[in-house]
C-alpha cells in the first residue's frame, strides 16, 4: 500500500505541509528580517537532511540514497520532521491545522505499515 500512486500523493503533501509549517512558525515566532531568514534556512535544511538520508533499497522515492542511513533511522528523521511540523503549527497558534496535520500524519504512516515494517527490519 505505501507505494500507491494516491498514498504517494499523500505522502508528498505532507511533505510540503511540513515544510510550510515550519516557514509559518519562523514567520510568528521571529519579526523582521531574522524570522524572514528563518522562515526560508528551517524549511531547506530539514527538505535537505530528508532528500539526502535515505536507506538503500527503500522505494518509496524513486532514487538512490544519497547519505545512507539504516532504515530506523530514516524512520525517526521523518517522523521527528512531522512532529517538529506539528508541534510548529501548535506553537504558531493554528491549533486546528496542527491537529488536523498531526492526524493525517499518523494515517499516512497506518496506510504504509508495509514500508514501516520494511524500515524497522533493515540494519
Amino acid at each position: 500500500m505505501s507505494n500507491h500512486p494516491a498514498n504517494l500523493a499523500l505522502r508528498f503533501g505532507l511533505e510540503l505541509a511540513a515544510l510550510a509549517a515550519l516557514s509559518v512558525w519562523a514567520l510568528e515566532a521571529v519579526s523582521g528580517p531574522g524570522g524572514v531568514a528563518l522562515a526560508i534556512l528551517l524549511p531547506l535544511l530539514a527538505a535537505t537532511a530528508w532528500a539526502t538520508l535515505r536507506t538503500p533499497g527503500d522505494d518509496s522515492h524513486g532514487g538512490g540514497a544519497p547519505i545512507p542511513v539504516p532504515g530506523i533511522v530514516r524512520l525517526a528523521l521523518e517522523w521527528l520532521l512531522f512532529a517538529l511540523a506539528v508541534l510548529a503549527l501548535l506553537a504558531a497558534g493554528h491549533r486546528t491545522a496542527g491537529m488536523a496535520l498531526g492526524v493525517v500524519v499518523v494515517v499516512h504512516y497506518i496506510l504504509s505499515y508495509d514500508r514501516v515494517l520494511r524500515l524497522l527490519g533493515q540494519r
